[in-house]
């Protein structure tokens, strides 16, 4: 499929629609419209439409969308149609949850290696996975071809992280650090902060 210039924030709605129209996909549905859609979501249907517009023509007028059909253009949209292999460095509590989280493959992607710089935690198994020792990632990664990186790391490390990853090859890059980092141009770096986003909804207490 053609790259277009599409603004980010479309693409970041479009796993928001993957995941309703998975869950519908789960109930047996087979059809859905932009507003129920919308209402799943909380998008207006118009916004839904305007997205969706932006990569073609999927639904009908009076039957909407074929529930099936649009997640297998989403996934191709998205190129999660095959499992990314993913690097995951920093094995703390969160990098021990990630470790474990079941729900990665059926969204696209499979944790492959681990990696931290403490010691006394290479070596060690954490479900599936040996701990491997940072100073053998930049090789590690490079010889299984890996493209993705979640970092799990304090602050203090993470751009020093990053530019290993960047080395080794690795194009794209979910940061749980609580730092913006700096990256090349055709690096892309995904931010996850839990405090920003309970910093957001304070504002709206009383």
């Amino acid at each position: 499929m053609e790259k277009r210039e599409i603004p980010d924030i479309i693409v970041s709605r479009l796993p928001v629609y993957l995941r309703a129209l998975r869950r519908m996909q789960a109930q047996n549905q087979q059809n859905t419209s932009s507003q129920e859609l919308g209402e799943q979501v909380g998008i207006s249907a118009a916004q839904i439409r305007k997205d969706l517009s932006q990569f073609g023509e999927f639904g009908k007028q009076g039957t909407g969308y074929n529930i099936v059909f649009l997640i297998g253009k989403l996934c191709e949209i998205l190129r999660v149609e095959h499992v990314w292999n993913v690097a995951l460095v920093g094995m703390g509590d969160m990098g021990h949850a990630l470790a474990r989280y079941q729900g990665f493959h059926d969204r696209g992607f499979r944790v492959a290696v681990v990696f931290d710089n403490d010691p006394a935690k290479v070596g060690m198994k954490v479900g599936e996975f040996e701990i491997q020792n940072t100073n053998e990632m930049v090789q590690a990664i490079r010889e299984a071809g890996i493209k993705v990186a979640m970092v799990c790391v304090p602050a203090s490390v993470a751009q020093a992280v990053t530019n290993q990853l960047v080395e080794a090859g690795v194009k794209a890059i979910l940061n749980y650090a609580p730092i913006s980092l700096s990256v090349p141009v055709g690096v892309k770096v995904q931010y996850l902060d839990p405090s920003i986003g309970l910093q957001r909804m304070t504002y709206y207490l009383d």
